[in-house]
């Protein structure tokens, strides 16, 4: 976690949602230790593979041999379970604050969720959508392609190299390298994979808007 701080500067944010701006956890644990269960594979071990992704891609990594059929009907399922299961679901603590100092910003959900659900769990947590969004709907590859991220930028307007990402998955931490953007990890998971900075959450993240538009992150 960061101690001293560090100041980046970025021309447009983009920022991941579970893990990141919403504490989802105990429902994406609830639904996927169901279908671990169901496939007979280890919690433990789909758990660590799901954070990041869209659902069907966890499963082509978890039973490579099984149909990519089975694996978007199963996906779609459990989508529909997930967005009709808010209990539990919050804001990561600072996000409220966050979001609102990036108003007026270039700013953009850049989320492995699709359109109802990231809906549903920013309302859940009483977070406001930010006006551009890249989701599920939106790209052809999941996180760890940097199709969302690229997308997110371009959308915006800003060159890659002039986004900072906020992830908190290996997956999303990985997308946001490859898409040449500096990364701040956000939470436990997130110091592992190698961000440029690890926030505990986003009360360490201070947000200043200076006199030329730029956006100028402190942490710590």
């Amino acid at each position: 976690m960061a101690t001293e701080p560090v100041v980046l500067t970025a021309r447009a944010l983009l920022l991941d949602m579970d893990g990141t701006l919403v504490n989802s956890d105990a429902v994406v644990e609830r639904i996927w230790r169901r279908w671990a269960a169901d496939q007979g594979l280890d919690g433990d071990h789909v758990m660590s593979v799901v954070h990041g992704r869209q659902g069907h891609a966890s499963m082509a990594l978890l039973l490579p041999d099984r149909p990519v059929e089975r694996n978007l009907a199963d996906n779609a399922r459990m989508l529909a379970a997930e967005t009709a299961d808010m209990d539990g679901v919050i804001e990561v603590p600072g996000a409220t604050a966050f979001l609102a100092a990036l108003t007026g910003t270039p700013h953009a959900l850049v989320t492995s969720a699709d359109v109802a659900l990231s809906t549903a769990r920013m309302a859940a947590a009483g977070l406001p959508l930010p006006a551009t969004r890249v989701t599920a709907e939106s790209v052809g590859a999941s996180k760890p392609d940097p199709e969302g991220f690229l997308k997110g930028a371009a959308e915006l307007g800003v060159d890659p190299a002039d986004c900072v990402v906020f992830e908190d998955s290996g997956a999303g931490i990985a997308a946001g390298r490859a898409a040449g953007m500096r990364v701040v990890g956000v939470g436990p998971r997130a110091g592992q994979h190698g961000p440029d900075v690890t926030v505990r959450d986003l009360t360490q993240v201070r947000v200043a808007v200076l006199p030329d538009g730029w956006i100028q992150l402190t942490m710590g």
